[in-house]
């Protein structure tokens, strides 16, 4: 049987939820990128993220304020970001993230 390696990365949010739902999630994307290296170095195959791991836990809310960080996919900021980490380090990056099923959905 072949084994596989697994990595998660979890963290406390970076910056204020009073900072823009973009500058939150620039400043997590900043964190988690030195990890995803150290991951990929140290041979990690699969390598997962926490819930909504761009922003706080906004999800039980209602503010509209947290529209503004649904990102589409597969070419939104995050997921073409990590995409090619994922290539970088041949390994597979599960990226939770707000979806936006539209424009402005």
């Amino acid at each position: 049987m072949s084994k596989l390696k697994s990595g998660l990365i979890q963290m406390s949010l970076k910056g204020s939820t009073e900072d823009t739902p973009e500058k939150i999630r620039d400043a997590m994307l900043e964190a988690h990128l030195p990890l995803i290296d150290k991951a990929g170095a140290e041979g990690v195959q699969v390598l997962c993220f926490q819930e909504v791991f761009t922003q706080p836990y906004f999800c039980p809310s209602q503010d509209a304020k947290w529209y503004a960080a649904a990102e589409s996919i597969p070419d939104g900021h995050t997921v073409s970001l990590m995409k090619e980490y994922a290539r970088k380090h041949n390994m597979v990056i599960i990226v939770p993230i707000y979806e936006e099923a539209m424009t402005g959905v």
